[in-house]
């Protein structure tokens, strides 16, 4: 049974995970929350099941004991989930929607493993880890891991999908001295009003010799559309804007340049793919997980990171525009970022589920890049 909550930060890489297990032969199991509710016939398991749960949001009293009535609500169902599935292991990818299933494994004595995907661990899974009989982690220096899981810790890296490998295998294209330059822009499943508002104005505020070579692809959300291609088509750049892609690692990978947010699995899916980005991390995020991922990347030289308290159309025209002019350096960004990827993440949490449903040792081998 694999347990993430309807986000993509969780559900790409257990997607990934689930892909990976069903072309080993297993039988796969997902249990989520309400937003993950309508994944039927998209994400690869047997039975999708919801599950009560809430996230920490309110300090009062009253809010407090609807979250632990709600999480409470879920343990119950996920008790009886696991009892009449019987799962050989649960495997949670974190967050408040994975706290009932673990805990119900943990009661059932079904194994059970939890992945972080971030550099720092965040509360829900600091709590569940003195749980789990094993903790996946995805980089190999992490920040608030409680001591009472340190002994479990495996690193496997960030499963990512199948699409993410097949854009993989697209070399990166170092832009030539007077060659088109490719920019890509996306803020997360939902979008980003900010990039909305600074990236068009960064753009056309750069020299006439980049911006007549530039084109833009640009995920915005669905009320800024509009507004983002006129700025463009002021500028002169050409631009193609939607609310989404369906198919965002191709043209991750025909990228010369990504301006992003760092949720773990953009990271990850810009290191597997191996291209150069800004990173810009959502600010005001609970234990700076995605400033604490860019900065994982940029003390690799993988990345740039840019926060965006204080961040003005002028600086990031200068910062892009420093990339932007200099092929050396995209070129030399983009093999750290590579470097970094672990396109044989997927196989090894896989591997770590098939050892723990033997109930064999969790202690991992490394594998042949």
């Amino acid at each position: 049974m694999i347990c993430a909550g309807g986000t993509g930060g969780h559900l790409f890489p257990a997607q990934a995970l689930a892909e990976e297990l069903e072309r080993r032969g297993l039988v796969v199991h997902l249990a989520t929350d309400a937003r993950g509710g309508g994944l039927k016939g998209r994400f690869p398991a047997q039975g999708i099941h919801v599950l009560p749960a809430a996230t920490i949001r309110s300090r009062s009293p009253i809010g407090l004991a609807r979250t632990a009535a709600t999480l409470a609500h879920g343990l119950v169902r996920a008790f009886f989930l696991i009892g009449r599935l019987g799962p050989r292991v649960v495997v949670g990818f974190g967050g408040y929607p994975t706290l009932p299933p673990l805990l119900a494994a943990r009661l059932r004595r079904v194994p059970s493993i939890l992945h972080e995907q971030n550099a720092v661990m965040g509360r829900a899974n600091r709590f569940l880890s003195r749980f789990a009989d094993a903790v996946a982690v995805s980089f190999e220096a992490m920040d608030l891991v409680p001591e009472a899981a340190r002994g479990k810790l495996r690193h496997t890296g960030i499963p990512v999908r199948g699409a993410v490998i097949e854009a993989a295998r697209q070399v990166y294209d170092v832009p030539l001295a007077s060659g088109a330059l490719r920019l890509l822009v996306f803020g997360g499943s939902q979008g980003a009003h900010a990039f909305s508002q600074l990236v068009p104005e960064a753009l056309a505020a750069l020299p006439e010799t980049l911006r007549r070579r530039l084109s833009v692809v640009q995920q915005a959300r669905p009320e800024d559309v509009e507004r983002v291609r006129a700025a463009y088509g002021k500028a002169g750049i050409p631009a193609v804007v939607e609310p989404f892609f369906d198919d965002l690692p191709r043209r991750m990978a025909q990228a010369h340049l990504v301006i992003s947010r760092s949720g773990a699995s953009t990271v990850a899916e810009l290191t597997v793919i191996g291209r150069p980005a800004v990173l810009v991390p959502l600010p005001g995020a609970i234990d700076n997980d995605q400033l604490m991922n860019a900065r994982a990347l940029e003390r690799a030289h993988a990345a740039r990171l840019m926060p965006q308290s204080g961040l003005t159309a002028e600086a990031l025209c200068a910062g892009i525009g420093e990339l932007l002019g200099d092929s050396g350096k995209l070129a030399e960004i983009a093999a750290a970022a590579r470097a970094l990827g672990r396109q044989d993440a997927v196989a090894r949490l896989a591997d770590l589920v098939a050892e723990m449903g033997a109930g064999g040792k969790t202690e991992l081998k490394e594998r042949a890049s």
